[in-house]
């Protein structure tokens, strides 16, 4: 029986080899097959990839376009607005000169009038317009105004003329 042992150890060490290689051969074909399907799909992978940079380029591109369009209009507004309000101080400044004309006409209006003719005149306005005269007047016209007035409005007028400054 050692004999046959001898001989049937080799031959059984030699078959496992030869299975093992015929495995090993196997193995290898299916890991070839398995790394041409990893490589295809890098190579697809790097496509998306290269393809969607690329759609990232050109919207980046299109969005600093949009961004440069959007500071020159905004240049081009702020520009309109400083004009704007150039041309809004510069009427407002021409209206009160207007005003101030319009009232040195009608203060020397009412300064040339007789007291006793001014009075009921200033006397059935509102206040505030009542006020605007009598604030350009001279303190003797005022005073020759008061005393010919109803002394109740009179003295609205005064308390009003009493609460601007510069009176």
């Amino acid at each position: 029986m050692g004999r046959y042992l001898i001989v049937f150890l080799p031959l059984v060490l030699f078959a496992q080899q030869i299975d093992c290689n015929r495995i090993f051969e196997q193995r290898k074909g299916e890991l070839i097959i398995e790394l041409e399907r990893i490589d295809e799909q890098k190579q697809s992978l790097e496509a998306l990839k290269a393809a969607t940079e690329a759609i990232l380029e050109k919207k980046e591109k299109i969005i600093n376009e949009r961004e440069a369009k959007l500071e020159a209009m905004m240049e081009e507004i702020e520009k309109q607005k400083d004009e704007l309000e150039a041309l809004v101080a510069k009427n407002e400044e021409l209206l009160d000169q207007i005003k101030n004309a319009k009232m040195d006409k009608i203060s020397e209006t009412y300064a040339r009038m007789k007291p006793k003719s001014a009075a009921p005149i200033l006397e059935a306005m509102e206040l505030e317009e009542a006020v605007a005269i009598m604030r350009t007047l001279q303190p003797k016209v005022v005073g020759d105004i008061f005393a010919r007035m109803d002394p109740q409005k009179a003295s609205e007028i005064t308390n009003a003329l009493n609460e601007l400054q510069g009176f």
